[in-house]
């Protein structure tokens, strides 16, 4: 099972922004999809972005679009989720998610992916 930690969650005024990462402590991403997933209070768990291994096909939740960026950062072994704009409704708990996968392979379904972090509080009020 891969240690998938997630960290840089907290409270955040609306329009605000905050910088999301997802490591996994001794082991590589290199060879992992990466998905980013939340679940609000009385809401379904959702895809909100996904990224390739190789980091050149990334895919959002539309109504994220715009707001929200994933990116690999392989010096430090992390993928990266940059919110910004925040809204009252982005309130949830943010899972990252990790599949071994090749080249361009990414999915925004849950089911797809094997091994989960534990989650990360992002609220968002004024």
């Amino acid at each position: 099972q891969l240690p998938l930690v997630e960290s840089g969650g907290g409270w955040v005024q609306p329009g605000g922004s905050l910088r999301l990462s997802c490591a996994a402590p001794g082991y590589t991403l290199d060879y992992y999809a990466i998905g980013w997933f939340r679940q609000g209070p009385g809401k379904e768990r959702e895809g909100v972005a996904c990224i390739s291994p190789s980091g050149t096909r990334t895919d959002y939740l539309d109504s994220v679009k715009g707001r929200f960026t994933i990116s690999r950062d392989n010096s430090e072994n992390t993928v990266s989720l940059q919110m910004n704009n925040l809204k009252s409704e982005d309130t949830a708990v943010y899972y990252c998610a990790a599949e071994t996968a090749f080249g361009t392979w990414s999915s925004l379904h849950e089911s797809e992916y094997d091994h989960w972090g534990p989650g990360t509080q992002v609220t968002v009020s004024s």
